[in-house]
């Protein structure tokens, strides 16, 4: 029988298309502590998950592909060569797999199929899960290395949080109600009329978050051997190292980087009406036998916005009472449905995002445990007619001084119909429409104001002279510069 291969590991992170350097600064300051976490095991000896998981994985893979390269293993489970070589060469000896074809020179060309025996271990392995994809990492290390990377606050200067808020019009000094609870990572409760804002505020924090210091997240969890998925391609962005900043995560010289781990831009999960309690607990695909991570869980070093909070299918009451504790302490528990509890670390920044009263969503002992509450108001005139000129000339609508006063005059003094940052764009827009379909250009005329207006408001000044028209429902927030 062959001896294993000796494959340096740098030669697959290359292959693996991290090929373009991260664009951010140096990486520097990373602690030994998360070295060590990241070092991969080489050998089944210094595996910190049962050899038998990973087994079945590639059992599973041959089972379904045939014939199933080194290579192809590597790429799938994110290990080793040098270690997938060692528990092929002992599935040789059992006589589970045979090698059927090699392409270059020595093992790392190899090919492996499975024999008879193989493919009765192979249907066990399915009865047992059905999952394919990176080996997991236990959870307990999951635990420390979030931990670890989010025990030192983040450092977002008010520069940065202006910058992030530019494109908005915002009252003078707004930024300074939202920075400090980035640095403090606590939680946020952004309420307030609608239409005014809140979710493009938000969705700024999320991509000022984002913009910071990258995190090593792994792809998949192992809690008493069953597999939790981690990964989620629509929370997760994958940053590309180079070989000399992969270089500063390694233990020692003769150590490799772990591929288990993703190193990732912080993630920002963002839900609305559709969020369920379920999406909160582990959840257990019957037919694949293997668990999906809760959505908190994928927040974890990043940001959790929680919006049109209080319109949910479950009620305020029961999603508040499901994070009493994790908001106190920092850590949830989850639960398998074999009833085993485990502790994971709750460490993301929580946005609750409202149209409706705090006061009649909650009460205010959770009031308090969620420490900044922001208040989004709608624009005075001043800041009404800034977003007016801004989405005028945006669309190609010539701004008319006159028009904008009888606009202000009488849909909104005289009925005294509070405004919303969203009008603007909403208005111009169906002028730009109705002009389009009538074939004649835009104009701030009275007669064009009318109309959109009476398109877009349930009622007139006319009809209702206290102007209690709301927003169409579904109509989108948003005061962008």
């Amino acid at each position: 029988m062959s001896e294993p291969i000796n494959i340096p590991l740098e030669d697959e992170w290359a292959d693996n298309h991290h090929t373009e350097a991260y664009a951010g600064a140096e990486i520097q300051g990373v602690d030994e502590a998360l070295r060590e976490l990241l070092r991969a095991p080489l050998h089944p000896a210094e595996l910190d998950i049962s050899p038998g998981l990973i087994v079945d994985i590639m059992l599973r893979m041959m089972f379904n592909e045939g014939e199933v390269s080194l290579r192809r293993f590597g790429d799938v489970t994110r290990l080793e060569l040098k270690l997938l070589d060692h528990l092929l060469l002992r599935l040789q000896e059992d006589h589970i797999v045979e090698v059927v074809s090699a392409s270059g020179v020595g093992r790392l060309g190899y090919s492996y199929s499975l024999s008879e025996e193989g493919t009765k271990r192979a249907r066990d392995a399915f009865s047992r899960s059905q999952y394919i994809g990176p080996a997991p990492v236990p959870v307990e290390k999951y635990a420390q290395i979030i931990t670890l990377q989010t025990q030192r606050r983040l450092q977002i200067s008010p520069q940065r949080v202006q910058q992030a808020l530019a494109h908005l019009v915002l009252p003078d000094g707004f930024h300074r109600r939202i920075g400090p609870a980035l640095n403090a990572n606590t939680s946020i409760f952004l309420y307030g009329p609608p239409g005014n804002g809140k979710t493009d505020i938000a969705q700024s924090i999320a991509r000022l978050i984002s913009g910071t210091d990258p995190i090593w997240v792994p792809f998949a969890l192992t809690i008493g051997g069953h597999i939790v998925s981690l990964y989620d391609p629509l929370v997760f962005r994958e940053v590309p190292l180079s070989k000399e900043q992969l270089r500063v995560f390694k233990a020692d010289a003769d150590s490799q980087v772990d591929r288990r781990f993703g190193y990732f831009r912080r993630p920002a999960v963002i839900v609305g009406g559709e969020l369920t309690m379920e999406a909160l607990d582990l959840r257990f695909d019957p037919v694949a036998k293997f668990y999906e991570a809760p959505l908190q869980l994928k927040a974890n070093g990043g940001m959790f916005l929680i919006d049109d909070f209080g319109r949910q299918m479950i009620s305020p009451t029961e999603l508040l009472n499901r994070w009493v504790v994790p908001l106190e302490s920092g850590v949830d528990y989850l639960r398998l449905q074999t009833g085993q509890t485990l502790a994971v670390p709750f460490r993301q920044l929580i946005v609750f995002s409202t149209n409706i009263e705090p006061r009649s969503l909650v009460d205010e002992a959770f009031l308090r445990r969620i420490q900044m509450k922001v208040r989004v108001g709608g624009p005075d005139e001043r800041a009404f007619s800034q977003i007016f000129a801004i989405y005028a000339q945006r669309l190609g609508v010539p701004l008319d001084k006159d028009g904008f006063l009888y606009l202000l005059q009488k849909w909104y003094r005289e009925c005294n119909r509070p405004m919303q940052a969203v009008h603007p764009r909403d208005i111009l827009k169906i002028i730009v429409a109705m002009a389009e379909y009538e074939g004649v250009p835009p104009r701030m005329t009275r007669e064009a104001i009318d109309a959109a207006c009476e398109s877009y408001f349930v009622d007139s000044p006319d009809e209702n002279g206290n102007g209690s028209a709301q927003k169409p429902r579904g109509a989108p927030s948003t005061m962008r510069r």
